[in-house]
């Protein structure tokens, strides 16, 4: 691409950061979690939410478990100063949750952010200014001294006026373009606020590094806050949260990097709802976690419901393929990958292993409210035997022979690919039943007698092309007189080579079903299935219709 030479690296690598966090493997417990989709998110809709969704989306996130949840910037305008009002005075906050509200190092803003908290249990009020070089020079046009001077202004105002104030209030300090900000002095400007705010065991503070815009790799990033959880004052009365935005496509990964580093804390949005790119996803951060066997202490066990109320209040759409949440992102419609699923889930059923190991499923897709039949195995002319013969099994009771699958699958594959589409289980279903199962066309037997004699004597009742006769022959066993009689009646040239039957489970489980192939002379394969009450009843219909999908075949 042309004028890439007008870029420039625009971070500030952490200078000799301890780099022990790179040998650990995975969080090994769940960070504090703070929802920002009532701000960060609300701020970034075309249409903002109203006052009930507001209040319908703050229910949700109580009912998964988020136990801080930034609620907006009430001093910013009067529908986020009523909304923050309206859950406190109508009681709404539950006694173990804390609210966020944002605020701006002015004292016209702190004042009226300390007045729409009247009343509030647990508070916390988010101070921040711009750090990073290029808002210094370019929007502010100040020294560092003087971006010191307004958060310290700030700082102590906030104090100020919380010693006015009822309830419990904290605070919370961001050094907005954090990542954009020269670490020393990142560190200098979050201290200056903690010499202000003096932390103690119980009153900590939180010290927020956003990455408002993206500049670097997530390693950078991660130095950068183990750089600060080293040069913090006060540090074991500081709680380290981060704030990663997702401008490079990497926030999942600056959060969990940033985690390992050092961080305490994560602020983010369902969905990864934000500005630009958008804000870290919890979901994808909490079931990342989930899915190495560590509890994220948030519940996200019904993602369809969440989901839906998410589209509704926020017009917003969830991609099909979101980590986790997407429509597809638990879908097979590779052959190989539907056959591994579904012996995955059997070996898991056979062997009752504890422990989630399926091929190609991170987790169990039931652990988050998704269906098997409908998220998982789904067919297109991509899939495989495997896939189709899955959903037969699963949903319909039919467990077909491996050869027989195979023979169903490419009837399938070939129907969905004329058809430009992908087929519903019950399309699947349909497909096989007008293909393979009970065929009385062009040969059907109406009437089937067995005898004791030179070992079973079979007579039948056949209509062949339009005339209707009757024929015996004997046999081994019962079929293979049927198919001896119906032999010597047509002169056709067949072998039956498989037979198979088991209960129908699915459905009425008192019937039993039946698979027959019969092969010709010059090896084509042919396969009928029967459903009957009775199971040689079922035998000999499967067999008639393996012998009629053979006619068509011939002609």
């Amino acid at each position: 691409m042309k004028n890439a030479d007008k870029y420039t690296r625009q971070f500030y690598a952490a200078p000799k950061p301890k780099t022990d966090w790179m040998s650990k493997t995975y969080i090994d417990r769940a960070p504090q979690w703070c929802s920002v989709d009532l701000r960060d998110g609300n701020q970034a809709l075309v249409i903002p939410m109203s006052l009930t969704e507001k209040l319908e989306y703050f229910s949700t996130l109580i009912a998964i478990g988020f136990k801080e949840i930034e609620i907006g910037f009430p001093a910013a305008s009067e529908t986020e100063y009523e909304f923050c009002r309206e859950l406190i005075e109508q009681d709404l906050i539950p006694d173990d949750v804390t609210i966020q509200v944002l605020t701006q190092s002015r004292e016209h803003i702190i004042q009226k952010t300390f007045e729409a908290l009247k009343g509030c249990k647990n508070a916390i009020v988010h101070l921040y200014n711009s750090t990073s070089s290029a808002q210094r020079e370019q929007v502010f046009r100040m020294e560092k001294a003087e971006i010191i001077d307004i958060a310290v202004s700030g700082a102590k105002l906030c104090k100020q006026y919380r010693e006015q104030a009822d309830g419990n209030i904290r605070f919370e300090y961001s050094p907005e373009s954090f990542t954009g900000t020269e670490p020393e002095f990142a560190a200098e400007i979050c201290n200056a606020v903690l010499d202000v705010w003096q932390p103690t065991k119980d009153d900590p503070v939180i010290i927020n590094l956003p990455v408002t815009v993206q500049l670097s790799m997530p390693h950078v990033y991660a130095n950068q806050v183990a750089y600060m959880c080293e040069n913090l004052k006060y540090r074991e009365n500081v709680i380290v949260s981060l704030h990663p935005h997702n401008d490079r496509g990497c926030a999942v990964a600056d959060t969990e990097m940033g985690l390992l580093a050092g961080a305490d804390r994560v602020e983010g949005t369902l969905f990864g709802n934000g500005e630009r790119t958008g804000n870290v996803d919890i979901i994808t951060l909490a079931l990342n976690m989930y899915a190495q066997g560590v509890d994220p202490n948030l519940d996200f066990s019904d993602i369809p419901t969440i989901t839906e109320m998410y589209t509704r209040v926020t017009h917003m759409d969830v991609n099909e393929r979101q980590p986790y949440t997407g429509k597809l992102v638990f879908a097979a419609f590779s052959g190989s990958h539907q056959d591994a699923i579904a012996k995955g889930l059997k070996w898991r059923s056979e062997t009752g292993d504890p422990h989630w190991t399926v091929p190609y499923l991170p987790i169990d897709p039931a652990d988050i409210g998704r269906e098997y039949d409908s998220d998982v195995i789904r067919i297109n002319s991509q899939s495989g035997k495997g896939g189709i013969g899955y959903i037969l099994e699963t949903k319909f009771g039919y467990n077909l022979p491996k050869r027989m699958r195979e023979t169903v699958g490419y009837l399938v594959k070939s129907i969905s690919d004329h058809q430009h589409k992908e087929l519903q289980p019950n399309e699947v279903y349909d497909i096989f039943k007008e293909h393979y199962v009970d065929i009385t066309a062009p040969l059907n037997l109406t009437a089937v007698h067995f005898v004791q004699h030179n070992g079973i004597e079979a007579t039948i009742d056949i209509e062949y092309h339009g005339t209707t006769a009757s024929a015996t022959n004997n046999g081994n066993g019962r079929l293979d007189a049927v198919s001896n009689a119906v032999r010597s009646y047509t002169g056709l040239d067949f072998t039956i080579n498989s037979y198979t039957e088991h209960a129908l489970e699915v459905g009425s489980s008192s019937k039993a079903v039946s698979y027959v192939e019969v092969t010709t002379g010059d090896g084509a394969s042919f396969w009928g299935t029967g459903i009957d009450n009775d199971i040689i009843t079922s035998s000999i219909k499967a067999f008639v219709s393996a012998i009629n999908n053979m006619l068509k075949e011939q002609g």
